[in-house]
């Protein structure tokens, strides 16, 4: 799934029905969004058509709409719908060189347009705090519901996961990955990897990119600076010896990467971690 780390997140509005709900609904709903939602039922019939695909409504199916996505709805009168869902908007915001960077993003979440949720439970009890403290508007609902927000989209992506467990080339992604961990003193090169996982290295590249948001040496690099910053607050080894024990040859590169990806530099973070300044 898309790096969700450097997405900040604006909720327009979270919405929600019920099946004995009162009013006047139509059966028939033709629309394209400028912005994003997630749409969750809870039961009720109907069907839901998106780029050319046709899903049936049913307890337990989840559409992701994207903005400028045509799509339609049409409800099953004899069982009235239930449903849940936020209508958000995000922006990338990276902190890098000590700097802020915001870049609108254009882009869309990398999930599939519909899917019937595995982990029904926990995702219903997410739309449902969300919606419930948009509803109530108590002080601070904003930042609770965008956080409420945030767990969905993780809960989402698991759920997935759980769904492609058998997806040769997912697998091969965390193979890779635990490979990084187990060689963290060493290095790596996309040509190996691609051979080890017999994956060219062009989709490897592709592959890594989709399911982490990291190149793959920049994930390899991020597990070192992770690492790298466990060991500095542990306070028992000088940088040169941190630098060496990641397979930095050459201390002022480590330092010069240190700060490029955590805006600080490796004697900064201990002076601010270690002796809190």
């Amino acid at each position: 799934m898309k790096n969700i780390n450097h997405l900040f997140f604006h909720i327009h509005y979270c919405n929600s029905r019920k099946a004995n709900d009162s009013g006047r609904h139509s059966n028939k709903i033709f629309r394209t969004l400028n912005h994003h939602e997630f749409l969750f039922f809870i039961g009720g019939r109907g069907r839901f058509a998106i780029e050319k695909k046709s899903y049936v409504i049913k307890a337990g199916m989840l559409f992701y709409i994207a903005p400028g996505v045509h799509h339609s709805i049409e409800l099953d009168q004899a069982e009235p719908v239930s449903f849940q869902s936020v209508h958000f908007s995000f922006a990338s915001v990276f902190f890098t060189d000590n700097k802020w960077t915001i870049k609108e993003n254009a882009s869309v979440l990398s999930l599939q347009h519909a899917g019937e949720v595995k982990d029904y439970y926990l995702i219903e009890d997410l739309f449902k705090k969300m919606v419930e403290c948009w509803d109530a508007k108590q002080p601070g609902y904003e930042f609770i519901t965008k956080t409420l927000l945030q767990q969905l989209i993780i809960a989402i992506a698991h759920d997935r996961k759980k769904q492609n467990k058998n997806d040769a080339t997912f697998l091969k992604v965390d193979q890779i990955i635990n490979y990084m961990h187990q060689n963290i003193a060493g290095h790596v090169r996309l040509t190996d990897l691609s051979e080890m996982v017999q994956l060219s290295p062009a989709y490897l590249s592709r592959t890594f990119k989709d399911r982490t948001g990291y190149s793959v040496i920049g994930y390899f690099n991020k597990i070192k600076m992770d690492k790298a910053k466990e060991l500095i607050v542990e306070g028992n080894k000088k940088i040169n010896e941190i630098a060496h024990g990641l397979g930095f040859a050459d201390e002022f590169y480590f330092s010069r990467l240190f700060k490029k990806m955590e805006g600080i530099s490796p004697s900064e973070f201990y002076d601010k971690n270690v002796h809190g300044l």
